[in-house]
């Protein structure tokens, strides 16, 4: 409702009430909400953005939550601020630590699950959290958005989908935007999806040396 991307049709919508009739179909909440944590989208009664993220932090494993705050703050404009107010008035919801985890870990610049996952790999390792959308320019040119980061040390980290690696022309696009990149400097950690999936370990160790061959002191 929010439109938020990302979320997966099949799940079942969540509707808070404060009867717990079972409706087949249905995933049905009993929250307290205050009136300012209610809106409408298109005469449609839903919780705010930040009333829905302070309940995706909470109800969530901690990577699934991250990855749908990423989404929901994107979307949204939502900030962490905005939940943290949600957070002490709400002080003995069951969940609140994860809510506070799950918040420090997202980043509205995570254009994909992926990256997210990616990002959050980095950070469980005990990296620097990177900064995400990086633009690299080369005077006024725009030399590449990356997916995140560090610019202090020059060390960028780019997921890439299944047409970097099979469109001949996304391909070509990449090996020009990466050679472009290095000349100004730049070292670019590329990932996949089996690589995060399989080697998570291969890809922080290659980031990690990256960092430190750059004068990052971990």
């Amino acid at each position: 409702m929010h439109g938020t991307l990302w979320i997966d049709p099949d799940l079942p919508p969540e509707l808070n009430q404060r009867s717990q009739h079972k409706t087949n179909g249905i995933l049905l909440h009993c929250s307290e909400l205050w009136d300012d944590e209610t809106c409408f989208v298109e005469s449609v009664p839903v919780t705010t953005p930040a009333r829905t993220a302070f309940d995706i932090g909470r109800r969530r494993p901690l990577a699934t939550a991250v990855v749908r705050l990423d989404a929901l703050m994107r979307a949204t404009g939502a900030e962490a601020a905005d939940v943290d107010t949600l957070v002490e008035r709400h002080r003995g919801a069951p969940g609140i630590a994860q809510l506070r985890n799950a918040l420090r870990l997202s980043d509205a610049g995570a254009e994909s699950p992926q990256e997210t996952k990616t990002r959050l790999t980095l950070v469980e390792a005990g990296l620097p959290p990177p900064q995400t959308q990086i633009q690299v320019f080369h005077g006024r040119y725009l030399v590449a958005r990356l997916d995140m980061g560090w610019e202090e040390w020059h060390v960028g980290v780019e997921f890439d989908g299944a047409e970097h690696w099979t469109d001949p022309r996304e391909r070509s696009r990449d090996i020009e935007r990466i050679a472009e990149l290095e000349a100004l400097g730049w070292t670019i950690i590329r990932v996949s999806g089996e690589m995060l999936r399989k080697r998570p370990g291969l890809v922080v160790e290659r980031v990690r040396a990256a960092l430190r061959a750059a004068g990052c002191r971990i």
